[in-house]
């Protein structure tokens, strides 16, 4: 398995992670992993705080090489931030406060994306084209697999998005646009899944 097809820069830091793990830093990471480079004034209404309060917060997501100053834009008296990569990501450590760290990172972006489905049907979904209303929608499987089938499962993800996600912009076909593809893996606490009888649930709905 490659490990990091998606070219993320990869969080080992337990503090690291609790200094991501805050509302207006994660949507200021966010916002220039999807849109690049911005002052602090340019971020501030996009991330809910005020240009100073943003720009404390970058200075803090810089310590810990999240993000970094961009070339300078059209005015060269303000300071452009841009995100080191396009995404991270993490794992839980071994020890307790490596642990403790990675679950208050998750958390935080279950809180931040958990209610982006609803929002999409709400807001993005009835103004689709057709073809692409037909194209999106929601998948709910269950399977019953070993740790280390789940990690399989999750590299050849990886490896069917990893040409889409690091292409060059320049060869993007004409009519394409952003996706968002939300993945969890919540593994059941062992009473759940009921693997002695066989069962087992695989539903999907668009």
């Amino acid at each position: 398995m490659d490990g990091n097809r998606l070219g993320d820069i990869e969080i080992t830091d337990p503090q690291a992670m609790r200094a991501l793990a805050h509302p207006v830093r994660l949507a200021i990471l966010d916002r220039l992993q999807r849109h690049g480079p911005a002052t602090a004034t340019g971020l501030a209404p996009h991330v809910g705080a005020t240009p100073s309060v943003t720009s404390w917060h970058l200075r803090h997501l810089a310590g810990f090489g999240l993000v970094r100053d961009a070339a300078a834009g059209q005015d060269r008296r303000e300071r452009r931030w841009e995100a080191v990569a396009r995404g991270f990501r993490f794992e839980a450590p071994e020890d307790e406060e490596g642990r403790s760290a990675a679950r208050a990172l998750s958390l935080e972006m279950f809180v931040r994306y958990g209610d982006l489905p609803g929002r999409w049907m709400a807001e993005t979904e009835p103004h689709l084209d057709p073809a692409w209303q037909r194209a999106s929608g929601l998948a709910n499987t269950r399977v019953v697999v070993s740790v280390e089938e789940l990690a399989l499962i999750e590299d050849e993800i990886e490896r069917v998005l990893a040409p889409y996600v690091t292409r060059d912009p320049a060869d993007r076909p004409a009519g394409s646009r952003g996706v968002r593809m939300l993945r969890y893996a919540l593994p059941e606490q062992a009473e759940e899944w009921g693997a002695e009888d066989g069962e087992r649930y695989d539903g999907r709905s668009r």
